[in-house]
């Protein structure tokens, strides 16, 4: 497995995205003393389940990449890539499904806040994009493929699904490899495996 310069990893709910980031993660760190490694975690504990949750990946990281320091980052992800990013680090997004959902449908937001989300949304999207086509170091970005089921039948779940159908494509075009994940197996849809 080579490092790409940028690589999204779509695949659903436990399909092995966030391992296979974590081990790019630790082949980058082998590759030189001066490498550094850093998660960008998009997910907040807003119940206990998810505190637990986010602990347990926490633990997990640690076991598997001691190495790979760790920083919160639920909505402004641009500005955390431009303060992190670097030629000898790997930065990892874990995950830009759950950047969407704090952007479009978060558990604090009030309804008649809703069109000025968007608009920041959209502004964020492309400034999140232009700093990661200038970004110095390699960037793997983490993301929920969900639009293989049903049709959901509520209409803010449908626009949620359709915009991140959206991000993963634009995310795909601007990657210089798109590796789908099933079974804890990497399918390579663009770029060298």
């Amino acid at each position: 497995m080579n490092i790409a310069r940028s690589e999204l990893i779509l695949g659903g709910q436990k399909s092995g995205k966030s391992r296979r980031a974590e081990a790019l993660a630790a082949q980058w760190l082998q590759q030189g003393a001066d490498h550094q490694a850093l998660l960008l975690a998009t997910a907040s504990a807003h119940d206990e389940e998810m505190r637990a949750r986010i602990a347990r990946h926490q633990a997990d990281r640690r076991a598997r990449v001691p190495q790979l320091m760790t920083v919160h980052a639920p909505r402004n992800l641009a500005r955390a890539l431009q303060r992190y990013g670097d030629a000898r680090t790997l930065v990892v997004v874990d995950c830009l499904t759950v950047w969407l959902t704090n952007w479009l449908m978060p558990l604090t937001g009030k309804e008649e806040q809703k069109p000025a989300q968007t608009q920041d949304w959209s502004a964020q999207k492309a400034l999140f994009f232009e700093v990661l086509e200038h970004s110095p170091g390699p960037i793997v970005l983490v993301g929920n493929e969900i639009g293989l089921g049903v049709i959901p039948m509520g209409r803010e779940v449908r626009e949620f699904v359709d915009a991140l159908g959206l991000l993963n494509q634009r995310a795909a075009a601007a990657c210089a490899r798109v590796t789908l994940m099933a079974a804890g197996l990497p399918l390579t849809l663009k770029g060298q495996p």
